[in-house]
């Protein structure tokens, strides 16, 4: 658990910090130091457009880590009132959620944002709101499973009788026991996120330059790939090293609920 926290921690200080280490101005051009090498001056080498590209991976932390997170508890809050609302509610209205959830859940989900990002066109509004869009169903499904299966427990069927109502009953006794599978599903839905932001941002349909995201810095340094391939390398690291520790952070997780529940 020690590790999960300094992991944490690490991402949070990133998206929130990363900016305030940068050296210089991600957004500023400077032509005559174009595509320069890594140097004490420039660590990590220059772009096309002489940008730092050390200062573009630190502020493009906050907004690939930052939009990721945003993504994500948008997500598990709209799946899990979904989910709850399937499970309390009565059979004619668990049959319509789920179907609706299981027609979402038929679509790929980066196909099914990149064709809502193309209809609604690019942009960090719409990134948000495809990426929601098509990552909520997941919480939906835990949330209902576990939701029926409280359902017959004795304490639950107590609150009703004594007249608590849906939302009080929900409160106070589906939520904290939903909490830790769906910290499980968020971490694992965290990861997809910003692999779905880094990858809209690649097909120009997320965070429009100037601003340094990590999609958009490999956009960028996509034309230059054979002549200067580090451009490619720093930003696709970012992303690779961000999914695979959050995916570590789940597993950790996971196996620690599992053994609680035993």
């Amino acid at each position: 658990m020690r590790s999960i926290g300094i992991l944490c921690a690490v991402f949070v200080s990133l998206a929130l910090l990363g900016p305030v280490f940068a050296p210089y101005d991600p957004t500023a051009i400077n032509i005559p130091n174009r595509l320069s090498p890594p140097s004490a001056q420039w660590p990590l080498g220059t772009d096309a457009l002489g940008r730092d590209i050390l200062s573009r991976l630190l502020h493009g932390a906050s907004w690939s880590l930052g939009l990721a997170f945003v993504v994500s508890l948008i997500g598990c809050v709209i799946g899990t009132f979904v989910g709850l609302v399937a499970a309390l509610g009565g059979k004619t209205t668990d049959w319509a959620l789920m179907r609706a959830t299981d027609t979402f859940l038929s679509f790929p989900e980066l196909v099914a944002a990149v064709v809502i990002a193309g209809i609604l066109g690019a942009g960090t509004g719409t990134l948000i709101f495809a990426l929601c869009a098509t990552s909520w169903m997941r919480y939906a499904r835990v949330a209902r499973g576990i939701g029926l299966s409280l359902k017959s427990r004795g304490y639950v069927i107590q609150a009703k009788l004594v007249g608590l109502s849906p939302i009080a009953i929900a409160r106070w006794h589906y939520l904290p026991a939903l909490l830790p599978s769906l910290t499980v599903v968020w971490t694992g839905m965290l990861a997809r996120a910003i692999l779905g932001i880094s990858a809209l941002g690649f097909l120009g349909f997320g965070v429009q330059p100037p601003m340094p995201e990590w999609g958009t810095m490999l956009l960028d340094a996509r034309i230059h790939m054979r002549s200067t391939p580090l451009q490619m390398v720093w930003p696709g690291l970012a992303v690779a090293i961000s999914v695979l520790a959050i995916n570590l952070c789940g597993d950790v997780l996971r196996d620690r609920i599992s053994a609680d529940e035993r």
